[in-house]
Parts: C-alpha cells; structure tokens; sequence
C-alpha cells in the first residue's frame, strides 16, 4: 500500500513565492500513491475535473470541500493569510487542522507551487495574491502548450485565490513548470516559474 504526500515544489518555488510557501494540510495516512520530484513523461490534456473558464476564479465558501482530481479535495480558510488545504480521505480533519495554521504572505503580486504526484499522474497546486483578480491563469509543463487551470476565491475582496491542475498519466515530474496569470486584456499579473529537483 502507498501513501500519498502532497509537497510544496522545492524552494525556489517558495522563494520566489516571497514567503514561506502556502499552508498546505494533507490527509497523509489515508490517500495512495507517493511524491514524485524527479521526472515527467509527455503532457496530456487536463482531465474534465478542471473545468477551467477565463471569466475568472470561481468563487467559493469558507471550507467548501472542492473536487479537484483523484479523490483530492481543495477548501479556502478564512484564518491565516492565503490559507488553503489539499484533503483526500478525511478533508473535515485536514481543515481543522489549518485552521491552527498562519498561512504565509506570499508577496502582492505573486504567486506560490506546490505539487503532488502519484505514480504517472502529477497534481499542480497553489495560490496567488494579486491586486487585480485574475481573469484566467495557465500552467506550462516543459515547453509544452499553456494550458488552463481552474481558480477559486473566498466571497468579498480577499486579495487572493488558489489555483489546482489535475494531470493524470502525464508521467513523473521532470520538467520545469511555468504559473502564470493574466487580466481579462491578457496582461501578466504575475508568474511564477520552478523545476524538478535534480
């Protein structure tokens, strides 16, 4: 049997985040698979799961349990500061726990990675914090095609939101990985760029 880890995407990632990286809860004990840093196969189209729109971040409640791949779940706190939690079996328990958790102040106008892999299947996550609230975002695995990833956001004017890909069978993690999001006229908010490490 094997446990499932979800990892912050090394430090550059988080350096360049400006902080010390989203607070992430996981339900470690009870989800399958393992963390991948090391290689990635070829991409793949993102599963119906990330039904991305460029109308901007959907807008969720405080610890909505969002679907966002493979048994995984994505809810935003209201404590801390962009505080979110990746929960798998027991996403109640995962919640409670960030509750008790700061979050990080990622610096305005950036935006923080983490992934998780399973196996052949890779699970990009993170937050951003911008002045202007994204119209759309994308995620560039290697020199593959941007492709659409699917936002959240608390009601009201949080500041900031969280952003998740699914992407099963698209081999371990090997290649660098490019966040990027974008106002509704296509100009850059911010971005965030990190690499498997070798």
């Amino acid at each position: 049997m094997r446990t499932k880890r979800l990892a912050i995407a090394g430090a550059a990632a988080l350096v360049l985040a400006g902080g010390a990286g989203t607070a992430i809860a996981v339900d470690r004990a009870s989800a399958p698979g393992r963390t991948g840093a090391a290689t990635t196969g070829p991409h793949r189209p993102a599963a119906a799961v990330n039904s991305p729109s460029s109308a901007g971040p959907r807008v969720v409640q405080p610890y909505q349990p969002v679907e966002i791949g493979r048994g995984a779940k994505m809810g935003l706190l209201p404590e801390g500061r962009q505080n979110f939690v990746v929960g798998y079996e027991d996403f109640e328990r995962a919640v409670e726990q960030a509750k008790g958790y700061p979050g990080s102040s990622i610096r305005p106008n950036s935006i923080s990675g983490g992934i998780g892999s399973d196996g052949d299947n890779i699970q990009f996550t993170g937050a951003y914090r911008t002045d202007t609230v994204p119209a759309r975002m994308t995620l560039r695995l290697g020199k593959g095609a941007e492709t659409e990833v699917s936002m959240l956001r608390l009601p009201g004017k949080p500041g900031w939101g969280t952003y998740y890909l699914d992407l099963p069978g698209s081999g371990p993690w090997r290649e660098p990985v490019k966040v990027t999001a974008y106002d509704g006229n296509g100009k850059v908010l911010a971005s965030l760029a990190f690499a498997p490490k070798s």
